[in-house]
């Protein structure tokens, strides 16, 4: 805990900070999915609305200090750089995979997710290979319990021969 009475009100203060920043970042964040998600439909005027006032956002929170300055001109360069990507596929050839490719990959997403999708399909294709991990688990769970299992099948045995 702080001790002066300065940094209990830097505390304070700091935290109201925090609250602020975090409802900026995530409306800009809101807006910034917003105007990708209209870019890539087929109207065009929504997608140029959002992405303004996506553009707007950023500027905003650099000019407040809740982003850096780079940060904000990188991520406005990457909006910019997409809607005009998609603006060149508008007027050659229309279609989905096009669109989707120059949006970055499928639907819109980043090319960083369609590897973490093939991460887990190549997980899936390692799961025939399970089996030969249960077979270690029954081993490890056979030689703890081995007292009680060995007693119980002696106990039925036991049982048997005197119903006899």
């Amino acid at each position: 805990m702080a001790n002066s009475r300065s940094a209990r009100k830097r505390i304070r203060s700091s935290e109201r900070k925090h609250i602020r920043n975090r409802a900026v970042k995530s409306a800009v964040r809101t807006k910034v999915i917003k105007a990708r998600h209209a870019l890539l439909e087929e109207g065009g005027a929504t997608g140029e609305a959002e992405l303004h006032a996506a553009i707007k956002a950023l500027d905003r929170a650099a000019e407040k200090g809740v982003l850096h300055r780079n940060n904000a001109r990188r991520r406005k360069s990457r909006l910019a750089s997409m809607a005009a990507r998609l603006a060149n596929v508008a007027e050659g050839v229309e279609g989905a995979a096009v669109r989707s490719a120059a949006a970055g990959g499928a639907k819109g997403r980043s090319a960083k997710q369609p590897a973490r999708a093939t991460a887990s399909t190549s997980a899936a294709k390692s799961a025939p290979k399970a089996p030969a991990a249960k077979a270690t688990t029954p081993r490890v769970a056979a030689a703890k319990p081995a007292a009680p299992k060995a007693a119980a099948a002696v106990k039925p045995a036991a049982k048997t021969p005197k119903s006899k």
